[in-house]
C-alpha cells in the first residue's frame, strides 16, 4: 500500500471527535504546529508522538529539521561575527589617533558672536583672542542664583590671580537684553568687580550666541514687563584660541572652581 493511501485510510478511520489535522494544515504547518504545541508541556526536542504527522514528515523531508537548525546556527554565527568586528573597529571617546584631526569628544560648543559691551562698543570673539576667559550667561534681575554665581566667578578669578599669578578674564553675557542695557549692565557688574566684561546686544544676537554655547533660557512668571528668566547657569572656560575647554555647573564653589580652572590651564604649555 502506498504512503498516500495509508494516510487517507488512517484519516477516514479516525474517530469523528478527533480533529482532522491533515485537512486543516499543509505538511509544513503540521510540523510547526505539533512541535511548538508540545514544547511547553514536554522537554524541548522530544518527538511529538503524532503517528500520522511523523510518517509524512519522515517520508517527505527526512533532513528538514537538520537543515533548518544548520541555517539558524549559520545566521547566528554571521550576526555574532559582524558584531565582533564592529566592536573591534569602534574607538572609545577620547582614545582615537592623535594624527590628523583631533578626535571628537562631544558636540561643538561655542562660535562667533557680535555683541555690545558696557561702553556701547561693538565687540566680537576676535577681540578676546590671546586671553583665558571664564564666561557666564546671566541677567541683572536674577534674584538669587545669578548673583551667587557671579560672586563665585569673581572669587575664583581673584584666587587664581593672587595665589597662582594666573589671569583669567571674567565675561558676563546677559540673557535678558531687553532690560539689560549697557548702562544697566555696567552698574550691576561694578557691584561685584570692575574687571568683569559685560556683553549685551540685540535679542537675536544674544539668542544666537546662547544657542552656540548650548545655553538654555526662557521667560517665566510673566506679569507685564516683570518676569524672571529660567536658565542653565553654566560657566565656560575658554582658551586663548577661543575654544571651550571646560564647562562648570552649579556644584562648584569658588575654591573648587579655581582648582579646576588651574588644572585645565596646566594641561596646556605656556
Amino acid at each position: 500500500m502506498s504512503i498516500s493511501r495509508f494516510i487517507l485510510f488512517a484519516t477516514k478511520s479516525r474517530s469523528p471527535t478527533t480533529p482532522n489535522l491533515l485537512q486543516r494544515f499543509d505538511p509544513s504547518k503540521r510540523i510547526q504546529s505539533c512541535g511548538y504545541a508540545k514544547s511547553a508541556k514536554n522537554n524541548y526536542g522530544k518527538p511529538t508522538g503524532h503517528s500520522v504527522i511523523n510518517v509524512e514528515t519522515q517520508a517527505s523531508h527526512p533532513w528538514s529539521a537538520y537543515v533548518v537548525s544548520a541555517a539558524l546556527l549559520g545566521f547566528a554565527g554571521l550576526v555574532a561575527f559582524v558584531h565582533y568586528n564592529d566592536e573591534r573597529r569602534a574607538v572609545a571617546i577620547g582614545q582615537g589617533s592623535k594624527s590628523g584631526c583631533d578626535a571628537a569628544i562631544g558636540p561643538i560648543i561655542g562660535g562667533p558672536f557680535t555683541l555690545v559691551n558696557t561702553e556701547s562698543q561693538v565687540v566680537n570673539e576676535q577681540d578676546f583672542l590671546g586671553n583665558w576667559l571664564l564666561l557666564y550667561f546671566g541677567y541683572t534681575s536674577s534674584p538669587d542664583v545669578g548673583p551667587d554665581q557671579v560672586q563665585i566667578m569673581v572669587n575664583a578669578i581673584d584666587t587664581l590671580e593672587s595665589k597662582q599669578n594666573v589671569k583669567v578674564l571674567p565675561v558676563f553675557v546677559t540673557i535678558d537684553p531687553q532690560r539689560d542695557t549697557p548702562a544697566q549692565l555696567c552698574a550691576y557688574l561694578k557691584e561685584f568687580n570692575s574687571k568683569i566684561v559685560g556683553l549685551t546686544g540685540p535679542v537675536s544676537a544674544v539668542r544666537q550666541m546662547a544657542q552656540e554655547y548650548r545655553v538654555y533660557f526662557k521667560k517665566v512668571e510673566e506679569e507685564g514687563d516683570d518676569y524672571l528668566v529660567e536658565s542653565s547657569h553654566n560657566m565656560y572656560l575658554i582658551d586663548p584660541k577661543m575654544k571651550v575647554v571646560r564647562c562648570f555647573g552649579l556644584e562648584y564653589n569658588a575654591e573648587e572652581l579655581s582648582k579646576e580652572i588651574l588644572k585645565e590651564l596646566q594641561k596646556i604649555p605656556t
